[in-house]
């Protein structure tokens, strides 16, 4: 999952990136609002993680301007502001949870975890294809109890593409959703990782669940 911090004590935003990276999420940011909205209409996100209090452009004014044309993306307030109308406002504005700092960074995750799967129309927290889980929560795979041992791009290839089992997936929806704005979209290591993890998939599951449709993109489906 490709998600934004918007968060302009620079501490506390280096931690939250941090912690979610180490969970396998592809995560960009930013320290004020305008480059907030500079972000958001270039790039495609899963989610954004928004404080209120930003220099240049209020957050409030972020998530208004992004819902004028964009209701898909979902955003999680993240603010000192703990009034009840201060959280109605954001809600009502278009934000997807609202968060009060301060916060556990295990509560964090968990809210991403639930509003990026909500998103997909996965309610489970395994996901799970022939004998190969996911869990959603821990960040880990595994075939038959087995844990499988996968770098964090991996990770990220692996969860979306269980996430849209048999739809094919484009290069360019991979990185979107698994790669930060560094990636050079003609950079061949896209395929390395894709290739790596088929490997690693065949060797667990004696079949390759991963199959590339010309023209299409990448299909994970079940064994048949």
């Amino acid at each position: 999952m490709h998600i934004l911090v918007v968060e302009d004590e620079v501490a506390l935003c280096d931690t939250i990136v941090r912690s979610l990276k180490r969970l396998a999420y592809s995560v960009d940011y930013c320290y004020d609002g305008q480059k907030a909205l500079d972000m958001l209409s270039v790039e495609s996100f899963d989610l954004v993680v928004l404080d209120l209090n930003l220099p240049n452009v209020d957050g409030m004014k972020v998530l208004k301007t992004l819902r004028q044309t964009d209701i898909d993306t979902k955003v999680l307030i993240l603010s000192a502001r703990c009034e009840v109308a201060d959280k109605v406002l954001g809600l009502d504005e278009g934000a997807n949870d609202y968060l009060t700092k301060p916060f556990h960074l295990d509560e964090l995750s968990a809210r991403i975890r639930n509003l990026t799967l909500r998103k997909f129309t996965q309610n489970d927290i395994v996901l799970k294809c022939s004998n190969l889980s996911f869990n959603t929560k821990t960040r880990k795979a595994d075939v038959n109890d087995e844990e499988l041992s996968l770098t964090r791009k991996e990770t990220g290839i692996l969860e979306y593409l269980m996430l849209n089992q048999g739809r094919p997936v484009s290069q360019e929806e991979l990185i979107e959703h698994v790669w930060d704005s560094s990636v050079d979209n003609f950079s061949n290591s896209i395929r390395v990782h894709i290739s790596s993890l088929r490997k690693k998939l065949r060797n667990a599951l004696d079949y390759d669940p991963i199959h590339n449709r010309i023209g299409e993109g990448y299909v994970m489906e079940e064994k048949k």
